[in-house]
Parts: structure tokens; sequence; C-alpha cells
């Protein structure tokens, strides 16, 4: 038996899209959702008691990074990421995987998991400068992927680690999420299709040992486990991969990067068609409001991206007309608030002025309070997008928020 349990309430007319109720062991979670990242068991810049009164309702943390430091095994001795970073509702770990990416393919090069055009395109092969594939597996500076699994090398102090399926399962067990993912291999969208193929095959091949695992040990019974649904841009290993990680027992499923930002809503459209719909979907690492209604009329389910904090940190704000810098001269007399449609308690006690300052101070107040506005102001989009879903005017609500967009 699965331990959360996912019943959905209400679904778009002649789309995918969808409002439900996931149940966790640490609570409930109201669907669509924005998950917000903790990647080392901290949103940067927030206090868990600040991020529970923005509206959250679960977090997100990484595996890679807990795992190098402090350590899954201390933190299991500590009773578990609830207890470590005192966040009492559901918590998601992602499997590492994304680290093959990052550490691999991306380190260095510029290269996102979302590309947007032919920007990215010098990047096509694994073959060294010299044109030999004697090193074609290494991904990089700091990862290399064999078949059994990855190496990494600490972006910390440079040490050797091997994450196989097996024991990022095992280190996601002693974190003690909810929800935890299987191991995959993202791959960079402008990868050749025979690439594309073959780590995809391979991410089917870490599904079933990630599974395996999991289900011979105890934290079945308390941790659910997502499959990840790779393929890059191209529609038959999407497709292909959506049958393959629907039809194992999975409690969920994670859609994992690789898109072009021109198509990212086709692949969606893809892989949520085959999926099983009495089963959660997260879009793993997207964020931008945009991108979110595309994923709910789509059939997702969660989303987690570290865009609202980060971009929070650097003084973008979001606003209901579009995105701010609050750091420029305009708003330096401006007494107003950040968004005068907010509801947040940065929009009702601070000033578009006093924020200015802090930025240009250099203050570290500024990052917080910035952050508190994006990360509201997302998760509140999204439940509104959920309301609008109960209330059958999903479609006009889009409409009004692209007509802004327009008009910027």
């Amino acid at each position: 038996m699965s331990p959360i349990k996912f019943s959905v309430e209400k679904e778009l007319s002649n789309n995918l899209g969808r409002a439900g109720v996931l149940e966790t062991p640490h609570g409930v979670i109201h669907t669509p959702a924005f998950v917000s990242v903790g990647t080392k068991a901290a949103v940067k810049a927030l206090t868990p008691e600040q991020v529970k009164s923005l509206g959250a309702e679960v977090v997100l943390a990484n595996t890679y990074h807990l795992y190098l430091e402090p350590g899954a095994e201390r933190i299991k001795s500590f009773g578990g990421l609830h207890k470590f970073m005192n966040w009492s509702g559901p918590i998601m770990t992602d499997s590492g995987g994304f680290q093959v990416f990052s550490l691999g393919a991306a380190y260095g090069k510029q290269v996102s998991k979302i590309a947007r055009g032919q920007q990215n395109s010098y990047f096509l092969t694994r073959q060294n400068p010299t044109g030999s594939d004697e090193d074609k597996n290494s991904v990089g500076t700091l990862a290399r992927v064999e078949e059994d699994g990855v190496t990494f090398k600490s972006h910390h102090d440079g040490s050797l680690h091997y994450i196989t399926p097996e024991k990022s399962i095992e280190i996601q067990h002693d974190l003690g999420a909810d929800i935890i993912f299987a191991f995959d291999e993202c791959t960079s969208p402008t990868e050749k299709f025979e690439y594309q193929e073959e780590a995809l095959e391979r991410t089917h091949r870490w599904a079933r040992r990630s599974l395996e695992v999991h289900k011979s040990k105890v934290n079945s019974k308390t941790q659910a486990l997502f499959g990840i649904v790779q393929g890059g841009r191209e529609e038959s290993l999407r497709k292909r991969s959506a049958e393959f990680i629907g039809n194992l027992d999975f409690d969920g499923f994670g859609i994992g990067g690789s898109f072009a930002k021109e198509d990212m809503d086709m692949a969606v459209k893809w892989v949520n068609k085959i999926l099983p719909k009495e089963k959660p979907r997260h879009l793993l690492g997207i964020g931008e409001p945009e991108d979110l209604f595309m994923g709910v009329e789509n059939g997702v389910d969660l989303f987690d991206c570290v865009a609202p904090t980060r971009n929070g940190r650097g003084g973008t704000l979001y606003t209901s007309k579009g995105k701010i810098n609050i750091r420029n001269a305009e708003f330096r007399e401006d007494t107003g608030p950040v968004d005068p449609e907010c509801k947040c308690e940065v929009c009702k006690n601070y000033s578009r002025a006093y924020l200015c300052h802090l930025y240009r101070a250099h203050e570290m107040l500024g990052g917080t309070l910035g952050s508190m506005h994006n990360l509201y102001f997302i998760i509140n989009l999204v439940k509104r997008m959920r309301e609008s879903i109960l209330d059958e005017t999903f479609l006009k609500f889009k409409e009004e928020i692209r007509t802004v967009e327009r008009r910027l």
C-alpha cells in the first residue's frame, strides 16, 4: 500500500489539468502546488516559520548537497530532515540525478536544461577536443556517468564519491522525506538523439533498481517513491519513457527537464496523456509564472524551482504587472508597495523605496524581504490557479494574466 493518497477533486474540461489533494505522512498538499526549494535543508534567507507563513505546504531538499554536508547519517541521527530543520509539513528530496547534468554536461559551459532556441547548440557531443571518443562517457569536470552509477567529485574539497541508484535511495531513506525520487540521468536539451536514447535507457534501468531497493526497505511504508520520465525534446523518447515509467509500481512521477522553452508544453502534454491519472505528477525545476500556467493546464500537480528566492536575493521581484528590478533608481523615492495587489507582509509593511535602499546598501534584510515576497507571489499564484479550476474559471484567469503581460 502506498504511504501517500492522491485524489482528484475536479478536472479542466477538454484539458489535462486538475485540482487534487495529496495526503502524506506529514500533512496534506492541495494541488496544484508550488514546492519551496530548501536545497541544503533551508530555504535561503528564510526561517521555516516564515516559509510556512507564506502559504507553503511542502519543501524540497537536495540529496547530493545534504549527502556531502552535513551527511545523511548525521541527519538520520537527529531524527531525519523534519526534526533537523524544524519543518513539520511534507518534505520531498530529489535523487541527486540532476547533479549528473549540472556537475557534468553543464559544468562551466552555461548550458541550461531548458534550451532557448539554439543558443546552446555548440554542446552536442561528449567527445574530447581532439575528437577521440576514449573518454566519451565523461560528462565534464565533476561527474562521470557509468552503467552502474555516477562518479562525483565534490565541489567542496574535490573528494571522489560514487552514487548508484541503490545508494541514492538509501541516502534519501536516511534523510526521511515523505516523497523521494528515483535516480536518473538528466541530459542537455542539445544532445544528439543517440545519446538522449542511451541516457534514457540507462535511466529506465536505474528506475527499476531504485524501485527494487526501495521496496525492500521498511521505509517504503512511510516514504513514497516517484519515478522520473526523461527523453529530452524527442516525442518518441518522451512517450517511450512515460509508458515505461508509468507501468512501474511508483507512487507518483517526476517529469525531468531537458526541454526547449518553446516546446515544453508539448513535451509535458505527451507525457501526461500517458501517465496514470490516479497518481500525482511533479514537473522538476520549473517555476516561471508562464510555465506554471502551462504545466497546470497540461496536468502537472507539483512544481519546484529556486527562481523565486534566487531572484528575490538578487533584487528581481514579481508583481502582477511583471518583474521589476527593485535596485533601479526609479524606486528610490517610491513610497508604494512592491505590488499594490499583493497581500504579503512585505507589501503590507515596506515601501519600494525601503527595499531599494536595502539592496543598494547590501543589507541582508533586502534578500530576506525580496525572497518572502517572491515566494508568496508564486505559491499563491498557483493556489489561485487551483481555485480557478474548482470554480471553472481557469482559462479566464489565464487570459487575464496574459493580457497584462501583453501590455508590458
